[in-house]
């Protein structure tokens, strides 16, 4: 029994046709929605490319560019089969292709989901590219006079206070590093000298942050100094909400940032792809309407379209036996050529 069986008069196939030619060109535009979609995201991700580990982050938008260009291309080639299908004489050169087409409709309509799936589930690989990008970024803070990280420390501030953050994963983590250059140290200092005396690695460590970290909503000036120390500062305890420094670490920021716009762009494609797909339902019924019109010169006469010839159980039976004398015909060959290349050795022995 056939999957999804309709039957069509003339007027029935018109306008499905028409219908159809209309979805497809929806569908390009859908697709230039996509590949917009792709385009944003990956200048996104440019723009803060020096705080992240690897790329393997623009794969998702690598992928959506891809998408979007095959989407119009695809919804365009169909558009025009819908339209040549209103009249017989054209829509005959176009039934060798249109399974095959379908074939490889199908394969677009997976990979369309599988990306969609891809912008949900990024999140993870995101978060580690994320977390150790920052942390490599921190440490080359006060490199300003170095070739290829002078830009540094303009790029985590400008991240810290368009996000609202400070650090990593807190305010905490400029703590551990020495963010301060030695060109702006008094080496004569007693101070200076014995907090790099202090650190096993010589470096000059403390209790503070950039100015990039500081809540300008705060009541007090910012406090990004001796950050630990109540008495330096009057009526201060920086373990409560008095304290003025983001409490936000830029991974959680950031994270949650791209983890949303990714989200929004996944279900935009699901979207897509429930339209793609009932694209191709469509497309598979004309097709098959057309093909079984039992008189193609009464082109009035009715005809029955189906999306699936048998039911989905007999389909995929099917498709296993078929699978299955594939693998038998491609072993009958081997044993064939091996018994052919014994032959050969015998005869060459025997001569």
């Amino acid at each position: 029994m056939a999957l999804l069986k309709v039957k069509f008069n003339q007027k029935k196939r018109v306008k499905l046709a028409q219908g159809l030619w209309l979805m497809n060109w929806f569908s390009v535009f859908a697709g230039i929605l996509v590949f917009s979609m792709g385009l944003f995201l990956k200048i996104e991700l440019r723009k803060r490319s020096e705080v992240m580990d690897n790329s393997e982050s623009h794969f998702v938008p690598n992928s959506l560019i891809l998408m979007g260009i095959l989407s119009c291309a695809f919804n365009g080639f169909a558009g025009k089969i819908c339209y040549d299908s209103l009249d017989p004489a054209k829509f005959a050169k176009w039934k060798p292709l249109l399974k095959p087409y379908l074939a490889l409709c199908c394969v677009f309509n997976m990979l369309l989901f599988f990306v969609a799936l891809i912008c949900f589930l990024m999140r993870g690989s995101l978060e580690s590219t994320l977390a150790q990008g920052l942390k490599n970024g921190m440490k080359f803070y006060r490199d300003t006079d170095t070739p290829g990280r002078c830009f540094m420390k303009k790029t985590i501030d400008m991240l810290q206070i368009e996000f609202k953050c400070c650090g990593n994963n807190g305010y905490k983590d400029w703590f551990e590093i020495q963010w301060i250059s030695n060109r702006y140290l008094d080496f004569s200092s007693k101070e200076v000298k014995d907090r790099i005396k202090s650190n096993v690695d010589g470096r000059y460590l403390v209790d503070g942050v950039p100015f990039s970290c500081c809540n300008p909503s705060s009541p007090r000036p910012c406090i990004q100094y001796q950050v630990t120390n109540n008495s330096a500062h009057y009526s201060y305890d920086y373990q409560t909400e008095e304290l003025n420094l983001w409490r936000r670490g830029c991974r959680e920021a950031l994270l949650n940032y791209y983890s949303s716009m990714m989200s929004s762009m996944g279900a935009v494609i699901i979207l897509v792809w429930l339209f793609e797909m009932s694209v191709m339902v469509g497309l598979r019924l004309l097709h098959t309407s057309l093909e079984s019109i039992a008189n193609p010169e009464d082109p009035e006469c009715e005809s029955e379209g189906w999306v699936l010839e048998n039911s989905l159980k007999d389909t995929f039976k099917s498709a296993l036996e078929n699978l299955k004398k594939l693998g038998k015909f491609n072993q009958v060959e081997a044993g064939a050529e091996g018994a052919e290349g014994e032959e050969g050795g015998k005869i060459a022995t025997v001569s």
